[in-house]
């Protein structure tokens, strides 16, 4: 498999598909010199990693020849500029038809302009494999899922499959089962049961190491002594808050909108010195009125040097010399004051307008979310997180941020305001919340907000992106051991990303990967006919021990799955064939079923090639 990047997606993309899925990577680099380049050589120069390294400062196709383009089964590129993948990509299926391609846009509808057109280039030429396939992936896009499954349910991988969402899950030693756990991943080391996708996992063999696909024996036997990572279905409820908030009467909304509304603005201590000093210049003028105008009655010697100062009366022509003074000396006094009075004025209503936009939560809400920043990111999170019925309270300091209509649109309660400033977190509630998403592009303002937040507190779940791999690890590292009951996860987008990217290259059966301490486990679809290990056998006699199980059983109607939006995010999903997700062990596999697989890498060798290992191989 050929990368083609240089960023830190294309590191991460590089140890994942060398360490979790075992393949052989050559990674196309404009320079070794740089941080991320040095990451990348340091893999090259790893006696123990197949990873080989090409220098070019762009991917014309003399560097894409020379890197093996021509006899890759995958090709990812991941540069950061749209045109130069677009070119890149163009030209790899030039030089090699069948090569699969995986390509990093951020413009997304020029994204699905570029696959319908390379997969129809590809679609122009004969006895090409059938998993040709061209994915284009947005890198932030991919990340969603993750982050929203972290904030929302805790640590681990998810799995999107027909719109349904489900994630690998650590069950203690000695815990049973619940109602939606579908079936055993694998039964855990006792290295570092709390998290099987950590790199702090130690290496472990023997009877006490990580068993993948353990048979129904083996897991229930080891439950008592060891973790298993289950495969558990996620569902999503409305929360007593949301529905509380849903059945609130308009009458009492508009109450507590209006207590909300920021009034105190209009008594600063700027729009109160103006308009006191207009006051005391109204009463000089009256008093001067009334001693030597001789206006009548009273009222007049207050009416008439306001009229005057707001030059809205009439010329005194036929007044007396006093009144005609005093009124030449009230507009004077205007042109000073006037000018301040409608600046102060403007300044406080925009201010009223700003605060106004604020939607702080209820006094009752509780167990909701807390989302900072709706940027890209935030955006397609908050989206996701409503699309799931969460509660959620967003907070924002740019009221022009691309989420913030989206947040009013949906009714979501909303702070613009700076997140780190006093007060802001408090009014989000964030004492009764059950967790914090922090998004912001800025990774110092991201940590600033995590360290209040834990001392205010510490219990709460908190995820934060960080654009730095590298320090992503080590506030995780160093939060986790100040906070060792809280559940603290920093993750940088790329390496939130790169599973999704390394599962397209794979090919369009792979719909997932997911790392379990040294080892991975792929999520595969596939159809039944032509494959013996499948075909004429009941789900039960269709397992293998530690390398394939049955999952799920649908129609074969459609293509395979492909990289393709959910409700405006990515995510693989097949075509709709209405997937039995418990199905009967007894049941007999079809030639017109599909099947949603879980397997190691040798077990999906197995099922695509057909080829059967030594059992001198299946035995290591």
């Amino acid at each position: 498999m050929v990368i083609c990047g240089d960023d830190a997606l294309a590191h991460r993309l590089a140890v994942e598909l060398d360490a979790v899925c075992g393949e052989i990577v050559t990674v196309v680099l404009p320079s070794a010199s740089d941080e991320r380049g040095a990451e990348i050589a340091a893999l090259h120069e790893d006696p123990d990693s197949p990873v080989q390294l090409h220098l070019s400062a762009r991917p014309d196709e003399r560097a894409l020849r020379a890197a093996g383009v021509e006899r890759a089964a995958a090709l990812a590129l991941t540069y950061r500029d749209d045109q130069l993948n677009m070119t890149a990509a163009l030209l790899a299926r030039t030089v090699n038809p069948s090569v699969r391609l995986v390509v990093r846009m951020f413009n997304r509808e020029r994204g699905r302009h570029l696959e319908r057109l390379l997969d129809r280039a590809a679609g122009l030429c004969d006895d090409l494999p059938q998993d040709t396939s061209t994915t284009v992936l947005s890198d932030a896009d991919t990340a969603v899922p993750e982050l929203v499954a972290a904030a929302a349910l805790g640590h681990g991988h998810t799995l999107q499959v027909e719109g349904k969402v489900f994630r690998g899950v650590v069950r203690p030693a000695g815990t049973p089962s619940h109602a939606t756990d579908l079936a055993a991943l694998a039964v855990l080391s006792g290295a570092h049961q709390d998290d099987p996708a950590s790199q702090d996992s130690a290496e472990t063999s023997g009877e006490d190491g990580t068993q993948l696909l353990p048979d129904s024996r083996a897991a229930y036997h080891r439950q008592f002594t060891h973790g298993r990572l289950m495969l558990e279905e996620v569902t999503h409820l409305a929360s007593e808050t949301a529905a509380r908030a849903r059945r609130l009467h308009p009458r009492r909304w508009l109450r507590a909108r209006l207590a909300h509304l920021p009034w105190k603005v209009f008594l600063s201590h700027q729009l109160a010195a103006v308009y006191g000093a207009l006051t005391a210049v109204v009463l000089v003028l009256a008093a001067a009125t009334a001693l030597f105008a001789d206006e009548h009655p009273w009222w007049k010697n207050f009416y008439l040097p306001m009229l005057d100062i707001f030059t809205m009366g009439d010329p005194a022509t036929e007044e007396s010399v006093a009144r005609r003074v005093l009124q030449l000396l009230a507009g004077f006094v205007g042109l000073a004051v006037l000018p301040m009075v409608v600046a102060a004025t403007m300044s406080a209503t925009e201010a009223f307008r700003t605060a106004s936009a604020n939607h702080p939560p209820e006094d009752d809400v509780s167990g909701h979310i807390v989302l900072v920043g709706l940027g890209m990111v935030g955006t397609r999170v908050l989206a996701r997180l409503r699309a799931t019925d969460h509660q959620v309270v967003a907070i924002e300091r740019d009221p022009h941020a691309r989420g913030v209509a989206l947040a009013r649109q949906l009714g979501v309660p909303l702070i613009l305001e700076d997140a780190t400033a006093p007060g802001v977190l408090e009014l989000a509630r964030i004492r009764q919340s059950g967790s914090l998403l922090v998004l912001t592009r800025d990774d110092g303002q991201n940590l600033d907000i995590v360290m209040a937040v834990r001392e205010t507190n510490p219990a709460v779940r908190v995820v934060t992106r960080l654009y730095d791999d590298a320090f992503a690890a080590t506030v995780q590292r160093t939060l986790r051991a100040s906070y060792p009951d809280a559940l603290t996860r920093s993750r940088s987008v790329s390496a939130l990303a790169a599973p999704s990217f390394a599962a397209a290259m794979m090919g369009r059966h792979v719909l997932g990967v997911m790392p379990v301490e040294r080892g991975s486990l792929l999520f595969t679809c596939v159809d039944v006919a032509g494959h013996p290990e499948l075909e004429g056998r009941s789900v039960h006699e269709a397992f293998r021990e530690n390398e394939w199980r049955v999952l799920a059983v649908g129609t074969a109607t459609g293509p395979l799955p492909v990289s393709e939006a959910v409700d405006g995010l990515p995510g693989p999903r097949p075509g709709r064939t209405g997937f039995d997700w418990r199905p009967v062990q007894g049941r007999v596999l079809r030639a017109g079923d599909r099947v949603v697989l879980v397997t190691t890498r040798r077990g999906l060798d197995i099922l695509m090639t057909g080829v059967q290992p030594h059992p001198a191989d299946r035995r290591q």
